[in-house]
């Protein structure tokens, strides 16, 4: 029996809607129509985009943040 575990609460409440902009920016790079609020209409597929996106981004940042950290400490 599947168990509903719903993880989708935000670590930093504060953060909603900084969130929100950051998944809307990511669905406008990958041409997918996001509206505010319940998103029922799009598929599998397009959201998926969108949450890669979002993942590609946040590592992106991730990885200059330490680029940066490194280059910093090396001299």
């Amino acid at each position: 029996m599947a168990s509903n575990n719903n993880n989708n609460q935000l670590n930093v409440p504060e953060a909603r809607e900084a969130m929100n902009q950051f998944k809307m920016q990511a669905a406008n790079e990958v041409g997918v129509n996001l509206k505010n609020g319940y998103n029922g209409h799009l598929t599998s597929r397009e959201a998926g985009s969108i949450g890669g996106q979002m993942v590609k981004k946040m590592v992106e940042s991730y990885e200059n943040s330490v680029a940066n950290q490194n280059g910093s400490n090396s001299r």
